[in-house]
Parts: C-alpha cells; sequence; structure tokens
C-alpha cells in the first residue's frame, strides 16, 4: 500500500454508471478482478432511482483486509473478509483495473448483513477538483447532495434482491479523514498479518504474490506469469439480462 500523507493507490473495480458487480477475487491465485457470481448467476446491481447503476468508480485499497475475526470497535461487527472500499467520487469515468492515486477524504461505516463494511470517500489527485476537496465538508459545499446521495445508495442497493435495508455506524454519518486514515492503517496491519502467516486454510483468502519478500506466500515471476497465463482472459461481455436495465422506485 503506498501511502504519502493522505495520499493511497486504488484500484478501481467498477466504474462509475456501470452494473456489474465486479470484485478482487481474494480466494483465487494472484486475486484477480472477476464479476461475482452467485447462485450460478453474474451479479449485478439494480438501478435504485434516481441513481444510474454505481454512483461512483468503485474499488479497493490494496494491502488492508477487514479482519472476519476482527470485532471493530467503532461498529460492534467483524470485518467482511475483503480490502477495504473506496467510493472515488471524481468526474471521470474509470476503467476496470486502472490504478488511481486517491485523496483520503472521509470514510462511511457501513454495516452489510451484520458485517462491518467500511466505505472510504475519496477523490482523484488528477481530478479537476481535486485541490479544492481536503476533508468531507468540502465535499458537502462543492458537490451537494453528493454524500446524502451515497448513504441512500447503500442503504437500499440489495432491497431489489428482496434484502432489508442496510445500517449504519454512527447514525449514517460520515467521519472525517484523520478517522478514515486511521481505520486504513488497522485494515492494513490485519493484511500484514494475514500475508505474513506461515500457513493457509483451503477456504481462505489466497495470498499468493510476487513482491513480498517476507511472505511465505511469495512467488517467483515466472510463477506468477504461469499463473496469469492459465488464467481466462476477460472477454467479450456476456449478454446482459433485461432486468439489469429496470428501475426499481423504492
Amino acid at each position: 500500500m503506498k501511502m504519502n500523507g493522505i495520499i493511497f493507490n486504488m484500484v478501481v473495480e467498477v466504474p462509475r454508471w456501470s452494473n456489474a458487480k465486479m470484485e478482487i477475487a481474494t480466494k483465487e491465485p494472484l486475486n484477480p478482478i472477476r464479476q461475482d457470481v452467485k447462485k450460478g448467476k453474474l451479479r449485478y446491481v439494480a438501478n435504485v432511482f434516481p441513481h444510474k447503476g454505481y454512483i461512483w468508480n468503485y474499488g479497493a485499497l490494496p494491502q488492508t483486509w477487514e479482519d472476519p475475526k476482527h470485532t471493530d470497535k467503532e461498529t460492534m461487527c467483524c470485518g467482511d473478509n475483503d480490502p477495504i472500499d473506496v467510493c472515488e467520487i471524481g468526474s471521470k469515468v474509470c476503467v476496470t483495473g486502472q490504478v488511481i492515486q486517491v485523496k483520503v477524504l472521509g470514510i462511511l461505516g457501513l454495516i452489510d448483513e451484520g458485517e462491518t463494511d467500511w466505505k472510504v470517500i475519496a477523490i482523484n489527485v488528477e481530478d479537476p477538483d481535486s485541490s479544492s476537496l481536503n476533508s468531507i465538508e468540502d465535499v458537502r459545499k462543492i458537490k451537494p447532495g453528493h454524500l446524502e446521495a451515497t448513504v441512500d445508495w447503500f442503504k437500499k442497493y440489495k432491497v431489489p434482491d428482496g434484502k432489508p435495508e442496510n445500517q449504519f455506524a454512527f447514525n449514517g454519518q460520515f467521519k472525517d479523514k484523520d478517522f478514515a486514515i486511521e481505520v486504513i492503517k488497522s485494515t492494513h496491519s490485519y493484511w500484514k498479518a494475514l500475508v505474513m502467516r506461515k500457513k493457509m486454510k483451503d477456504d481462505e483468502i489466497v495470498c499468493q504474490n510476487s513482491s513480498l519478500c517476507d511472505s511465505p506466500f511469495k512467488c517467483s515471476d515466472e510463477e506468477a506469469s504461469a499463473v496469469v497465463e492459465t488464467t481466462a482472459e476477460y472477454g467479450e461481455p456476456l449478454p446482459v439480462s433485461p432486468e439489469v436495465d429496470k428501475w426499481h422506485f423504492l
């Protein structure tokens, strides 16, 4: 995890306005980005009016992990077993797999089906508004309605699938960038403990990597290349059900 003050590297999983639920596949070798599958079907997020797909560039901070065995003292819930999520609020639409540098502005504490699922609010450092956005309060002033839309989106996005509305820590209030950075640091420490373990169970995150010299899961460049060569390429998109373009009015 590259960290310079409040600047971090972000891996983009889902471009803004798209619906396919792309995510880092933590249980596959070298953790490629794939579309999530549930009950044999590709997953998409619904369009909950007035929101079209994901309303930000959505992704994660590498080298972080929300430990499912750790109960967060703020939320009183365990982690969701994934890297910490990021909502990038700049104007540019990114692409899946793109790595961008983002400035952390704040954080939202989502409780998703009983698990802690932090959502970092950040902006691409190359965005025209980046120099003007330095805090969560700046977002309220310069992008009015954006934070409220974010809470509304996370609250309702699973309702079309027959699930209840999500809950939030701190009554849905955003915490500032200092709080956010402390959360990021803690998830980095859990990640570091994860990749330094001596053994890994079959059902746990695959920690194979080619860059962490002290990790027992480090592989050679040749081994990494072999994994990439045997992994199916991201090809043409599959036909999408008309249901994906449906609008839900909640």
